[in-house]
Formats: C-alpha cells, sequence, structure tokens
C-alpha cells in the first residue's frame, strides 16, 4: 500500500440509491439504522403534517400530530411489520388515532374550564374600609379649615365646592342670603 493513495468516499445520499419501498426501510429502521428512518421520515412527514393539518385546521397542532405520529413510528418499529409497500396509511392511521385523542382532551379540558367561575376570588373588603375612613378623616379636616373661612369665602366654598354648584349659581345664592340679611334689618319681606 506504500506509495498508494486510498480515496475516500463520500457515503451515498437517499437520492443516489436505488428507490426501495417504506417496508424495506421500515424493516432496516427497525435493526437500528437511523438513516432508514430518516428516509422514511423525509418521504412522508410532509403528507402527514398536510393530513393532521386537514383533521385540526390548526397549523401548531399538526405540527405536534406529526411529531407524535413519528415518534409512535419510532417506538413501534421493532413491534410493527408493514403489510404494504408504504407507510402511509399507518401513519395516517395513527395521525388520525391522535387527532380523536387531542380533541377528546380539549374537549374535556374546555368542560373543566367551563364549570370554573370567572372570578372566584373574593374581594377584601378591609381596603374600601380603609380608604372610606381615611377619605373621611380628609373630609373633616377639609370641613374644619372651610370652618374658619370668612363667612362669605365659607358659603362660597360650601356652595361651589361641597354642594358642587356652578359658581353663578353660587354667586346668586350669596347675594339673596345678603339681600335677606339687608331687607329682614328694614322690617321688609321678601317677595314683597
Amino acid at each position: 500500500m506504500a506509495g498508494e493513495h486510498v480515496r475516500l468516499v463520500d457515503p451515498p445520499e437517499w437520492d443516489d440509491l436505488p428507490p426501495s419501498d417504506d417496508q424495506t426501510l421500515w424493516e432496516q429502521a427497525a435493526r437500528g439504522d437511523k438513516a432508514a428512518f430518516g428516509e422514511l421520515y423525509r418521504r412522508h412527514a410532509e403528507a402527514v403534517w398536510n393530513y393532521a393539518y386537514r383533521l385540526t385546521g390548526s397549523w401548531a397542532t399538526a405540527e405536534d400530530l406529526t411529531s407524535n405520529t413519528f415518534l409512535a413510528a419510532w417506538r413501534k418499529l421493532g413491534e410493527m411489520t408493514l403489510v404494504n409497500a408504504s407507510a402511509r396509511p399507518w401513519l395516517y392511521t395513527v395521525a388520525s388515532n391522535l387527532a380523536r385523542h387531542e380533541y377528546r382532551r380539549a374537549g374535556r379540558f374546555s368542560r373543566v374550564l367551563s364549570r370554573v367561575p370567572l372570578n372566584d376570588t373574593t374581594r377584601d373588603h378591609a381596603e374600601d374600609v380603609a380608604a372610606q375612613i381615611d377619605a373621611d378623616r380628609r373630609l373633616k379636616t377639609v370641613l374644619d379649615a372651610v370652618a374658619k373661612l370668612p363667612k362669605g369665602e365659607r358659603q362660597a366654598v360650601e356652595l361651589c365646592l361641597l354642594g358642587e354648584l356652578p359658581t353663578a349659581e353660587a354667586r346668586v345664592s350669596r347675594a339673596r342670603s345678603r339681600l335677606r340679611g339687608l331687607l329682614g334689618g328694614m322690617g321688609l319681606e321678601e317677595g314683597r
């Protein structure tokens, strides 16, 4: 071998090999040939995904079903013998069974959710009580401050801010009050 060059050959691609039926690939995969299983996947994954999508109408669920279908195939390699030359009918059957299982699971989940109250938490009234006490304390502080204002300003504050009257109505009310005071002092009654 001295002086001879050893030529390394790249492993053949599956496309370069003569076509093989799925049954042969399945048997090879069952004996541990991962490349044979890879070829089964390459041949059928898109068709299984399309089938799963038509069953479910969901891209994500179709992806999950495709993955689970081939996982089931991998697990069953040694237990299953394909009857036909194609693995596709068996893969479709597995995908269909998985889709039915998923549909039942989603239905059970939906029924459980429908029994759960939307808002099952009870509001803590302690926060409301504390807020009300705080508001009452602030209002008393404001009222004490308003009581210290001169009478005219106090009335304006009471009418506008506390009574929520518009400013114009408050002015009219204050004018009436003064007018009553003036007329009362003169001995005249209002309205005459």
